[in-house]
Parts: structure tokens; C-alpha cells; sequence
């Protein structure tokens, strides 16, 4: 794969294994601004994962996120709907459906997503896009996607010790703009991001919500520094990994709201 400059949590996890070889990803970690944001999305993780009501409801707050992750992976595809009628099951539409397909099935994948991560994206891209493309394309990214698919797998499977909102970041803007399916491939990128940061031990519990992250700070915002980092120069790849930790903090200020609305009951 060809990570834009020669580069591409926190706690490691099962999935961050210490590489032997040199770890391409490593120089990220030097560019502007990079290591400070991934350190304060750490913390605003950490303090999530503190929330005293995690010790109990964990599970009703991950479902909480998951449908929350869903409206806003949807929102920046330019479907945006009100969580109310989402909640109540008064949405249709198959950019929705398959947001919300995705999202709930993250649980199911996290083992597997470390070893077969290949086979995990066309699990994804087969639920993201049932209802959009037809069957005989579903889970079959084109052929010239291949090769940087294949390095983008063994960023994956062959661990990295860099903090795991990075590899994440990593992760979502090689798809999202390879967009190795041409459909649903926003949609595939942002949830193969959030398997990672769950993987690697950064959200184990999955209660964070980065899509809302990426949402509140703005389509064209996202837009933009996601054309950063396809054009592979180092600012606009640094911009991308700092604006991924800024999400992901905002995301876990949306998981502490969840647990504070769980808490007044």
C-alpha cells in the first residue's frame, strides 16, 4: 500500500502486537500536531470508559451508540434523519438500513477483523449495500483496489505500535478514498475505523461515538481533510489524522451524554 508520506488508543491490545521490522507507521507519529491529538483523544476516551455507569449498563450504552454511530455515518453520506424516528423504526431509507446494518454487527466482527480483515470488509460492504447495488457486487471490491488493499491488510494483521486512533484514521482514509467497492464505501471506511479502535483496546466496551464526532464537525470539514490525505502530502495527511482524534474525542463526549441520560434515568 502507499500510505501518503512514507508513514498511515491508545492501550495496546490484542491486535497491537509490537512489530519486529520496522513500523511503517511510526513517522506519523512526528508530524504537526499528531501525537498531542492522539493523546487527548485517548483521554477523552479514558474519562468515558470511567463513567460509573458503564460498570453496569455498558451494554444498553453500546446500543445506544451503535444507533447513534448509524444516523450520523448516514448524515455525512447526505441522508440525515432525526434519531427519534430512527429510534422508532420510521426510516426506510437504504443508505439508513444499511448504516444501521453495519453498526450492528460491529460486536460479531471485532476477532475476526485482526486476522481476516478482508473478509471482514466484504462482510461490511455486503451489509452497508444490500439495498443499493445488486447481489453479484455486494462484498467484491474492484480489481484495481487489490494491491493497496493488500498492504492496507497487512497494516492490520501484522500490528503496529502506534496509538490505535491513528491506525484507525489510517484504516478509514485509505478506504474512504480508495473506495475499493464504488458503493457504501463511506459508510464501510467508517466502520472498519471504529472495529480498529475497538480491536486495539482504545473502546473495548464500544460506547464511543466517533461518527458523531465526524458529523458535528462538519461534512465539509470531513470532506476536506479527507482530500488531504488522498493527495499524500504531509500536512494534508497530518490534518486528516488530527481532525480522526478530534472526532473521536467528540465522540466520547457523545458516549458520556448517553451515560449521563442512562444515569437520570
Amino acid at each position: 500500500m502507499t500510505i501518503p508520506v512514507r508513514p498511515g488508543a491508545g492501550r495496546p491490545g490484542p491486535a497491537a502486537t509490537r512489530p519486529t521490522a520496522p513500523d511503517p507507521l511510526a513517522p506519523l507519529l512526528d508530524l504537526p500536531g499528531v501525537r498531542a491529538a492522539a493523546d487527548g483523544a485517548r483521554g477523552a476516551v479514558d474519562r468515558l470508559l470511567g463513567h460509573r455507569v458503564l460498570r453496569r449498563e455498558s451494554g444498553r450504552v453500546s446500543a445506544e451508540s451503535a444507533l447513534r454511530g448509524a444516523r450520523a455515518s448516514a448524515a455525512l453520506e447526505g441522508v440525515d434523519v432525526p434519531l427519534a424516528e430512527l429510534r422508532a423504526g420510521e426510516v426506510d431509507d437504504p443508505v439508513v438500513q444499511g448504516a444501521l446494518r453495519t453498526s450492528g454487527a460491529l460486536g460479531g466482527l471485532v476477532e475476526t477483523w485482526s486476522r481476516a480483515p478482508g473478509q471482514v470488509l466484504a462482510r461490511l460492504h455486503v451489509l452497508a449495500a444490500a439495498d443499493l447495488v445488486d447481489r453479484e457486487r455486494l462484498g467484491r471490491p474492484a480489481g484495481p483496489a487489490g494491491p493497496r488493499l493488500a498492504g492496507l491488510f497487512g497494516l492490520l494483521t501484522g500490528g503496529t505500535a502506534v496509538p490505535a486512533v491513528v491506525q484507525a484514521a489510517v484504516v478509514h482514509g485509505e478506504l474512504a478514498a480508495l473506495a475499493p467497492f464504488g458503493s457504501a464505501d463511506g459508510i464501510v471506511a467508517r466502520a472498519a475505523s471504529r472495529l480498529t479502535v475497538i480491536a486495539r483496546g482504545l473502546d473495548p466496551k464500544a460506547v464511543s461515538v466517533p461518527e458523531v464526532g465526524f458529523a458535528e464537525l462538519g461534512r465539509d470539514a470531513y470532506r476536506d481533510a479527507l482530500a488531504g490525505y488522498a493527495s499524500g502530502r504531509p500536512e494534508g495527511v497530518a490534518a486528516w489524522l488530527v481532525h480522526c482524534c478530534r472526532a473521536t474525542a467528540h465522540g466520547a463526549q457523545e458516549g458520556l451524554a448517553v451515560c449521563e441520560s442512562l444515569l437520570r434515568g
